[in-house]
């Protein structure tokens, strides 16, 4: 990759990242960040109910999020920092967005871009999501860290198995393909000593239903996006 090319490419990247950082946290105040709000007072009473009970202080059980003590207030500066976050990460993947596309030498345009999208949608969220579903405030996890192993795992060898069928002719290349995302799941996603957790079953259902649905938005957002900008740019 030239400079020009590295130029236009972080440039690209950085336009649709910020549009589609924006799109996310719409999304999200819309689709999930309610859902958050009624997890964490489930959350906030089960503590309440376990000091109350042993007199020892109220910690927050290992669930993604910010403890207590270090978690903004819901407001205006929640809201900042979390459409600031959603930049920053929607520029990573646009990043990694362009990355694919100057390896695969494509030059996008808003549908095409879609498609791309589509595919980091199904590498970054759909795939790890099947093992590890998005999980609201007070809910019982795994490790982080064994977590995150079989989260970037399971993200290079769906990304790996598309690349083979859609990239490649050759017929045990593509049966390739269909089986080497099948191999995470075959040996498992880590998994918590006790499942359950503080919020209803009810409640943890919607978040996993509104996060797809989020997620599926920012993706074909960005992929649109991206392709949208390489093609203004390239004009």
């Amino acid at each position: 990759m030239t400079m020009a090319s590295f130029k236009k490419t972080a440039s690209v990247a950085a336009l649709a990242g910020l549009l589609a950082g924006l799109l996310l946290t719409a999304m999200q105040q819309v689709q999930v960040v309610p859902l958050i709000h009624q997890a964490e007072v489930y959350e906030q009473a089960a503590e309440r109910t376990h000091y109350a009970g042993d007199g020892v202080a109220p910690h927050a059980h290992e669930h993604g999020h910010e403890s207590g003590s270090l978690k903004p207030e819901n407001g205006w500066t929640r809201n900042l920092l979390t459409a600031a976050a959603n930049i920053v990460i929607a520029v990573g993947f646009a990043l990694l967005l362009g990355a694919a596309v100057a390896l695969r030498g494509a030059k996008p345009d808003w549908r095409s871009g879609l498609l791309w999208g589509l595919a980091g949608y199904a590498v970054f969220f759909v795939a790890p999501s099947l093992g590890l579903p998005p999980e609201v405030p007070g809910a019982q996890v795994a490790e982080l860290t064994y977590r995150q192993v079989w989260w970037v795992a399971t993200s290079i060898f769906t990304a790996t198995g598309l690349a083979f069928i859609f990239f490649f002719r050759q017929r045990a290349i593509k049966i390739s393909g269909v089986l080497l995302p099948i191999i995470p799941h075959l040996v498992g996603a880590p998994q918590p000593d006790a499942h359950g957790g503080t919020a209803p079953a009810e409640l943890a259902q919607a978040f996993v239903v509104a996060s797809f649905i989020t997620n599926a938005v920012f993706w074909v957002g960005l992929g649109g996006l991206f392709g949208f900008f390489h093609r203004k740019l390239a004009d």
